[in-house]
């Protein structure tokens, strides 16, 4: 293995003739969302809207890739589609890293993707190349994370990502993909099981989070409760107010990469939490049962869960209103 990492944001070198992860001649082009996945759930013809409000279909998001890559890609996709077919024991069982490289995978694959429509649509206004840096820090340090499918890669110390597996009671063919790559938060329902990634947080969301895990504990989640706690990662990775920055130290034969840390300012780690704009985002996950806004936070000081009851313990078995009730 090469200890030599690959850096496109250095010269955007986001050509389709490179591949996406290791920077050599790309003889392929990959679905970022696997030829398994889109066959078992039937998104051939789905619909997904990219930044530049483009409609593509799931099989038409591609990376450019090399022989070396694809060997490995195809290696990470049996190990994931094996477990993730077997269900959520399976999953909680595989290996932390290998579920970050996958996840990873997915979401910049996304990122490489968009940063390719972007570059195009800047040039085609004769404007010069403008992203965020704060925005390209974090891609390329997820690169950088990711080539360990690829390069000799040690993480030290903290962990850079916290993935966490959930079961749940959700009817045979459901699968819901979510991902935001200004915050890298992932969520994926399918089976029994539902996960959740913070991929650059040092798993703080979870440690804000950990009150309602502990409640959750090992209980089998029902849909609306997993979409809620879904909406409570996604918004407060939204609130979350640190650029994670990493060390990176390549021995020749190793690449180390260290999280630094997060709370040498006095200043909190997340901003206040709005209790209109978590409701705002958790209408939109409970939009299948027909939540509004206005029922979510009719009380702002407690806003509707069906997560947690109103002594604070766990519900089980909740029975929420379906969609049609609403209408």
């Amino acid at each position: 293995m090469s200890t030599t990492l690959f850096r496109p944001f250095e010269r955007f070198n986001f050509s389709d003739k490179v591949c996406f992860l290791t920077g050599l001649e790309a003889g392929h082009q990959i679905q970022v969302f696997p030829e398994w996945m889109v066959a078992q759930f039937h998104l051939e013809d789905k619909a997904l809207k990219m930044l530049d409000e483009h409609i593509l279909t799931y099989p038409d998001i591609k990376i450019p890739v090399s022989e070396k890559a694809l060997g490995e890609l195809n290696k990470l996709e049996t190990d994931v589609s094996t477990a993730f077919n077997h269900g959520y024991q399976a999953v909680k069982e595989l290996d932390d890293l290998r579920l970050f490289q996958w996840i990873a995978k997915q979401v910049y694959g996304m990122i490489h993707h968009e940063v390719r429509a972007g570059m195009r649509q800047q040039r085609a206004a004769g404007e010069a190349l403008n992203f965020s840096q704060g925005l390209m820090q974090k891609f390329g340090n997820l690169h950088l994370m990711l080539q360990s499918l690829v390069s000799p890669v040690e993480f030290e110390g903290v962990l850079p990502w916290k993935i966490l597996v959930f079961p749940i009671d959700n009817p045979p063919a459901a699968f819901i993909y979510r991902d935001e790559i200004n915050t890298l938060v992932f969520s994926l329902t399918m089976a029994d099981f539902g996960i959740i990634a913070c991929l650059q947080d040092n798993g703080e969301n979870a440690n804000y989070h950990q009150d309602v895990l502990n409640k959750v504990g090992s209980n089998t989640l029902q849909p609306i409760q997993f979409e809620e706690l879904c909406a409570r990662f996604f918004y407060s990775a939204y609130i979350f107010n640190r650029l994670p920055e990493y060390s990176l130290l390549s021995t020749g034969d190793m690449n180390y990469i260290d999280a630094m840390p997060l709370r040498i300012s006095s200043r909190p780690v997340f901003d206040a939490w709005q209790a209109k704009t978590y409701g705002q985002v958790l209408e939109t996950f409970w939009k299948p049962w027909g939540y509004v806004l206005f029922e979510i936070i009719k009380d702002p000081d407690h806003p509707m869960s069906f997560l947690l009851d109103a002594q604070g313990h766990f519900i089980v078995n909740p029975r929420p209103a379906s969609a049609s009730q609403h209408s």
